[in-house]
């Protein structure tokens, strides 16, 4: 499919964020409402959408100063993970599509909200999601693979920085692999 005028490639529900706020009483007020921004990644058969971000935890919502920063990180643009706060990212991919094997340095939780996806994991483990699956995601090495020849499938993910794991010894940090090299490296 080709890519639209927000970026979006898929045929699946655009989709809207909307951001509340309060007035100056204090009551509840929708501060805005957007559709999701989309950007095609590799070759077109992957496409992302950075929905928020926060840049501390707590963030600080006083004077909208989450928003502020979110609009100033969105200018900037940002890896997978945002060092010290959180990413909400939807993911759309293409009928047949295999991301590249890859680690976070992050705590994840990835929701299939259309089709159905293959989580496969370098240790060989392989679990097939369908809608409303969610996967949590500690700072592994994986892959999501979409086995359907004829239907995208859409994940979203709520990234969250974590401390630098060590397992035997070893470091493991964010690892983009050579096959999403596209990517800005996170910082992390």
């Amino acid at each position: 499919m080709a890519s639209s005028q927000n970026g979006q490639l898929s045929d699946l529900p655009q989709l809207k964020r909307l951001i509340t706020s309060h007035n100056d009483d204090g009551k509840a007020i929708v501060h805005s409402s957007k559709d999701f921004p989309w950007q095609p990644l590799d070759e077109d058969r992957m496409a992302f959408s950075v929905v928020y971000s926060t840049s501390s935890f707590p963030p600080d919502l006083n004077k909208d100063a989450d928003i502020t920063t979110n609009e100033a990180l969105m200018k900037q643009g940002v890896g997978l993970v945002n060092p010290g706060g959180t990413i909400i990212r939807c993911v759309d991919f293409a009928p047949g599509y295999r991301c590249g094997m890859h680690r976070t340095q992050s705590l994840d939780y990835g929701i299939v909200m259309e089709g159905s996806i293959d989580m496969v994991l370098d240790s060989g483990d392989i679990e097939h999601m369908k809608r409303g699956d969610v996967a949590i995601q500690r700072a592994t090495q994986h892959q999501w693979v979409n086995t359907s020849k004829t239907q995208w499938a859409r994940m979203m993910f709520v990234l969250q920085d974590c401390e630098e794991l060590e397992i035997g010894g070893k470091k493991l940090g964010e690892d983009l692999g050579k096959d999403l090299n596209f990517l800005p490296p996170s910082g992390n």
